[in-house]
């Protein structure tokens, strides 16, 4: 299933995105695409039922194309855990060594936007830069598991992150990774939460981030390090991911900090287009805070 979010911040309503793009109204079934659903299989079960028998109705506006805002597809995230220099091209980009085991740093819920939001420069900033990333999404929960199949079964599916970062704050300031990271509008989320009956193989999505119109980006989940059942694997080891968590995968090569001097860091009025194979297309605009 496509399970998505749509209308104006803060009063989205839960929708399906079906096999004809039509968006089918999911509020008179769940209140919402949250922590509760993905860790109901009843509910779940109930969802896939009405739309496979037909009993959805289509939602005002009719098809995805015909102007409702698409918002995060999940609300009421716990925490974003989210994986730094987790593929081979980037590491080598970037000068760096490959990590012996996942470098991770935390994303604040709030810095959450919908997938076509606009994405704010922070005021002093130098070196925003974009990250293209396959985002996780925990329905269950997951403390020591003991295999990757432990890990893909605590997996509820996947969606698109844009990691912004920008890079002076996140390792010239001094202290952690943090600062770089957290910033206003800076995780745009999204289009869909694609359930992960719907993506056999995560390891095997081609990811692509223009910038201007101009190709940045373009890799593939097969580049990563740490593949997904091991993040999920590992991170359990270290913190229990609880439904609606999500994990962010890392970013292959591209970014503007890999590139020559002078370095394409975003400014005013850039927009920045990415899509994953299968999960959907974000478009930003950006603009000063």
């Amino acid at each position: 299933m496509k399970l998505l979010r749509v209308g104006t911040a803060g009063a989205e309503r839960p929708a399906l995105l079906d096999e004809h793009g039509t968006l089918r109204d999911l509020s008179g079934i769940v209140p919402d695409i949250d922590s509760g659903l993905l860790a109901d299989r009843a509910a779940l079960a109930r969802v896939r039922e009405a739309a496979k028998a037909g009993r959805l109705p289509e939602m005002a506006g009719g098809t995805e194309a015909d102007g409702l805002r698409t918002g995060p597809p999940l609300t009421g995230i716990g925490k974003i855990v989210c994986i730094g220099l987790n593929y081979h091209d980037h590491a080598r980009e970037t000068g760096a060594a490959v990590p012996e085991e996942p470098i991770v740093f935390m994303k604040a819920p709030d810095t959450v936007v919908g997938p076509d939001d606009t994405v704010l420069i922070p005021r002093g900033s130098r070196k925003t830069d974009w990250e293209i990333e396959l985002a996780v999404v925990i329905g269950r929960t997951a403390r020591y598991l003991a295999s990757h199949e432990e890990a893909m079964a605590a997996v509820a599916g996947y969606t698109v992150a844009n990691d912004v970062s920008e890079r002076a704050f996140q390792t010239e300031r001094g202290g952690q990774w943090d600062k770089g990271k957290n910033c206003e509008t800076f995780n745009p989320l999204g289009p869909w939460l694609v359930t992960a009956d719907e993506v056999p193989d995560p390891q095997a999505l081609a990811m692509r981030l223009w910038v201007n119109g101009e190709l940045r980006q373009d890799g593939t989940t097969a580049d990563q390090i740490f593949p997904v059942a091991e993040v999920v694997r590992y991170l359990s080891h270290f913190m229990t991911l609880r439904p609606g968590d999500i994990v962010s995968t890392g970013t292959p090569a591209g970014v503007a900090m890999g590139q020559p001097e002078p370095k394409p860091y975003l400014r005013e009025g850039d927009v920045v287009e990415l899509e994953i194979t299968g999960l959907g297309r974000q478009r930003q605009v950006m603009k000063s805070a």
